[in-house]
């Protein structure tokens, strides 16, 4: 734990990411705020729930009084709250711009005025757009493809763009995360996958030459953890991809079926989108150190268990595991 930031508010601490996140700040020491809309429900977080050093600030972080009283006292900030994915961005765009952007200035403003430390925020390596170079770093031009990814690129260059934000900050770029989470997602490459080798014994791939970057739920929320301990100087400003494995749809459905079974078929049909996503993560581990340890046969084995268990009752129509399934089934008729 690092003694100069006790005080931790996690956005979105009770989502997908929040939910493994939360618990293991707790652990590290952290005294930790969770401010999250909770449309998925809390119960993401019941492990906790009762820990002494837990606040969960059930509300909206585009309510100014909310974000100045949800800030008061903190010492560090980890950014995770928005509307996550293309799919879901593009139900509602307007919504989608107001929390990923419009928000964003205000979060910004609200951390200078309670004199935040530390402030991590949550990219995507969507912001790179498609690109044909072998090794995806950091200093590629971006070319967002969709607003989602456009206003990701928009709210960095505003952390990038101040000389004098008055705080460290640290931008994390992470690949499409995968594993279980007590918030589960069902709607992400390597679970989509295992759930339907689980639940139908079939792998439907679409095309399966495409590219796509992963990195485990517990490395990801690893590197959160230790965004807090790095020393300012090696992060202040900084940029990093945070990925593992670059495999192909194809790689990862034969993957998946290793776990699940060899008897699980995968029916291979042709698809139009050949969109191809790879980054590199090299930065991380020659800048601070940093290397996943979990790969994604560890992430669809960990799901596997979860469905073996019964933790995750109706994975094939349950809305809470499916962010645009959610999202509709919000709106209004």
């Amino acid at each position: 734990m690092n003694n100069d930031l006790k005080t931790v508010l996690v956005t979105g601490g009770a989502g997908y990411v929040g939910a493994v996140l939360t618990p293991k700040l707790l652990a590290a020491g952290y005294r930790v705020k969770v401010l999250d809309l909770c449309i998925f429900g809390p119960e993401a977080l019941d492990s906790v729930r009762q820990h002494p050093r837990l606040e969960l600030i059930a509300g909206d972080l585009r309510d100014r009084e909310l974000l100045q009283r949800s800030f008061a006292g903190c010492d560090a900030v980890i950014h995770l709250a928005c509307v996550s994915n293309d799919p879901s961005f593009d139900l509602d765009p307007v919504l989608g711009k107001s929390v990923n952007y419009d928000a964003f200035l205000d979060i910004i403003a609200a951390a200078r005025q309670n004199r935040i430390k530390r402030f991590v925020y949550a990219s995507s390596s969507s912001v790179y757009g498609v690109k044909a170079a072998p090794n995806v770093t950091e200093d590629l031009p971006l070319e967002p493809l969709t607003d989602y990814s456009k206003y990701k690129a928009l709210c960095e260059d505003i952390l990038l763009s101040d000389p004098d934000l008055g705080f460290t900050s640290l931008i994390l770029r992470p690949a499409t995360v995968c594993g279980y989470s007590p918030r589960l997602r069902l709607d992400l490459t390597v679970n989509i996958l295992t759930n339907h080798a689980y639940h139908n014994g079939v792998i439907k791939v679409f095309g399966g030459a495409q590219m796509r970057p992963n990195i485990h739920i517990d490395d990801m929320t690893d590197v959160y953890v230790k965004s807090l301990e790095w020393p300012a100087e090696r992060i202040d400003r900084q940029i990093f991809n945070v990925g593992y494995e670059n495999h192909t749809v194809a790689e990862i459905a034969e993957t998946v079926r290793d776990v699940v079974g060899t008897d699980v078929r995968i029916v291979t049909t042709p698809t139009d989108d050949h969109r191809s996503y790879h980054i590199c993560s090299d930065k991380i581990r020659r800048q601070l150190g940093y290397s996943p340890r979990r790969t994604i046969r560890d992430a669809a084995a960990d799901l596997l268990t979860a469905f073996r268990a019964g933790a995750v009752p109706d994975a094939m129509d349950d809305p809470r595991y499916y962010n645009v399934k959610m999202l509709q089934s919000m709106q209004t008729p």
